[in-house]
């Protein structure tokens, strides 16, 4: 029999929902039982009001939780009807969500350094993640890209959670190096290999396959968070598989998070 999923269903209430970049926002829900249970790496499909046509929630990871506070800080791009409709839920709108959902990031016995790379959107789970390995005392490099200047988060907060940001990529050349942040995670994997005991990746497929690759090239384990249409949210629509050595695994229930080295279609 499957695990249960940890999800479960919460009544949530928008604290805040401001842009912070180009076509990206940050939404703050009101979700106290939340706030304390999801773990970094875990997503939330929630749904959006507006259009009676629209019946999937959307999933989407998180930035933050404050246990105290009662809040989870949701980070989401605006690309198709169901984000639009979310950037217009103002102050005191309310809503559910289904969650914590999935398994999260899996931090290796005895760590001692990690390679963080992200791009876009993916970096709000490796934000998250980030911040845990900041309270375990287990040092980190970050390699972080976005399309452009305007569209680049989470430079700011990977400081703040005491990671030097050694890479800032866009792809225009609008601000840091011009390219990929790939690049400089590969070349830190080839010179520095040795010293890393766990790289993780969230972010466009491609760029998380040459995370991966270069990771494996250096025998250093790798995790990925990978993006899929979760329906349903607990394993019962079967739309987000994803194909490992293992078989095909539902994102929603034994990821989003997987092992690199067992992904067989990116």
């Amino acid at each position: 029999m499957p695990t249960p999923s940890p999800a479960r269903m919460h009544d949530v209430t928008v604290v805040s929902n401001e842009p912070i970049a180009d076509g990206v926002y940050a939404l703050v829900i009101n979700a106290p039982k939340l706030a304390q249970t999801i773990k970094p790496g875990q997503f939330v499909n929630i749904a959006v009001p507006g259009n009676a046509m629209s019946l999937l929630r959307i999933p989407l990871s998180y930035a933050s939780a404050d246990a105290e506070a009662g809040t989870v800080e949701i980070w989401y791009a605006v690309v198709g009807d169901g984000t639009e409709r979310l950037s217009q839920m103002k102050p005191g709108a309310k809503t559910d969500l289904l969650g914590p959902g999935g398994n999260g990031w899996t931090i290796p016995e005895g760590c001692r350094r990690a390679l963080l790379v992200a791009g876009g959107i993916g970096v709000p789970p490796v934000l998250c993640l980030a911040r845990e390995l900041a309270a375990r005392g287990i040092p980190y490099t970050v390699c972080i890209g976005a399309a452009s200047k305007g569209c680049l988060v989470g430079e700011a907060e990977f400081e703040a959670a005491g990671a030097p940001v050694i890479s800032v990529a866009t792809d225009d050349g609008s601000y840091g190096y011009h390219g990929f942040c790939t690049a400089a995670a590969e070349q830190v994997l080839e010179l520095e290999g040795g010293e890393f005991d766990y790289v993780a990746a969230c972010g466009p497929e491609p760029m998380m396959a040459k995370v991966a690759a270069a990771a494996a090239k250096a025998g250093v384990p790798c995790e990925v968070s990978l993006e899929r249409m979760m329906s349903c949210g607990f394993g019962a629509c079967s739309t987000c598989a994803v194909e490992t050595t293992n078989g095909m695994k539902g994102a929603c229930m034994c990821g989003p998070v997987f092992d690199a080295s067992k992904v067989v279609v990116w």
